[in-house]
């Protein structure tokens, strides 16, 4: 009698699960100091977040803020400590391979906490990026541009050395839009430091402001004008709530940009529904994640608010991934200003970022298509013993 065995069933492979997250604090100093009418930086911290995976992958994020808690309500300590604390047990063995799934779980586990949930998205996009074989930009529907315009910030507070700064990365030809951080001095002092910087410039270089909230409604009425008559072309959050905002747009013949009154999606439909700005700044932290950001993209678009990908001063990890976001805007007319990087003394990165002919160019590797050097990341990471030489004299 013949026995006949039915072939076996092909084993599928296990689903990729979260193993294991860590975080690390790395404090890299500036070129310079960087004063915003809230803060003056003279370094930037970065909170890295790694997301280990049970098929070997590791995913890297980044957390940033802009002046510790001088900016918002989260710092990268703060970050760090939330993560390990309430994140991580959350995320351990879960798919690692349904992204939006799992930040949905976070989100019904961990309340607001933006700019982490933005690091460990990130973590978990270049984590999957990387499974694929696919960039980051491609699991967010494709890129519409191989590299981004950057503008760089001017923020040394002194009028002679920032049209140096500006002639400098014009020669380089790193930069041609400029964005002076004012609001700290009278107002002006602003307005003759922004004219004399334009003056300077003339056509060659395109010249904006910030002013991080600092005006009242009356100050901004009177500043706006004047800025537009020195021939700025944008200013940026010159006061501080929506509805203040929304009463300056179209009154002046330059544009006005939402920035810290645009906190995610619902944020962004309120500002839409009331025709409350010009231009959105998109900020993957301050959205909430990458998928975030291109909400708040899609609702500008939606009711024709023209768009500009910020930054909140983040290192090489974050700003790559904001590109990958910004890279698949259909409009995007204000270019971006993702600089972060270049304001730091340190490379952390194994290639560093390709900056040239006044762009950024977004990597084509798996996933965020970035390797640390984790030499360097050890070596300022906090905490961490630094072997230093010393030479007797």
């Amino acid at each position: 009698m013949n026995t006949i065995f039915a072939p076996l069933a092909p084993q599928s492979a296990p689903t990729p699960a979260v193993e294991r997250v860590e975080t690390l604090l790395v404090d890299l100093p500036t070129i310079r100091p960087h004063k915003l009418s809230v803060a003056t930086m003279d370094g930037q911290t970065l909170m890295l977040v790694k997301v280990h995976c049970s098929d070997g992958i590791t995913g890297i994020g980044e957390g940033t803020t802009i002046g510790g808690l001088a900016y918002g309500g989260e710092s990268p300590e703060g970050m760090k400590l939330a993560i390990d604390t309430y994140f991580a047990p959350v995320m351990r063995g879960q798919d690692a391979t349904r992204v939006q799934a799992l930040m949905a779980r976070i989100g019904r586990m961990v309340k607001d906490n933006r700019f982490a949930k933005n690091a460990v998205e990130t973590a978990l996009l270049d984590a999957h990026g990387k499974r694929l074989g696919l960039p980051v930009s491609d699991l967010l529907g494709g890129r519409l541009r191989a590299s981004l315009p950057v503008a760089w910030t001017l923020a040394s507070g002194d009028t002679a050395r920032d049209i140096a700064e500006a002639e400098r990365m014009l020669d380089l030809r790193r930069h041609r839009i400029f964005k002076l951080k004012i609001g700290a001095k009278p107002l002006r002092e602003d307005i003759a430091h922004v004219a004399a910087i334009k003056r300077a410039l003339g056509d060659r270089g395109a010249v904006r402001v910030d002013v991080n909230m600092a005006w009242s409604e009356t100050q901004a009425a009177h500043g706006v004008a004047a800025l537009a008559d020195a021939g700025c072309e944008l200013v940026e959050q010159p006061v501080a709530t929506a509805a203040a905002l929304g009463r300056l747009v179209r009154r002046f013949p330059v544009a006005i940009m939402a920035d810290e009154s645009l906190h995610g999606p619902d944020s962004a439909f309120e500002i839409a529904r009331v025709k409350g700005a010009d231009v959105f700044a998109v900020k993957t932290a301050q959205s909430g994640g990458l998928f975030n950001a291109q909400r708040v993209a899609a609702i500008g678009e939606a009711a024709g608010i023209e768009l500009y990908g910020g930054t909140m001063l983040e290192g090489a990890i974050g700003t790559i991934a904001s590109a990958h976001v910004f890279a698949t805007f259909a409009g995007l007319q204000w270019g971006t200003e993702l600089f972060g990087p270049l304001l730091l003394t340190e490379e952390i990165l194994a290639t560093p970022l390709d900056y040239r002919e006044f762009e950024l160019r977004i990597p084509d590797g798996p996933g965020l298509g970035l390797a640390l050097d984790e030499d360097r990341i050890a070596f300022f990471a906090r905490d961490r013993v630094r072997k230093t030489v010393s030479i007797a004299g």
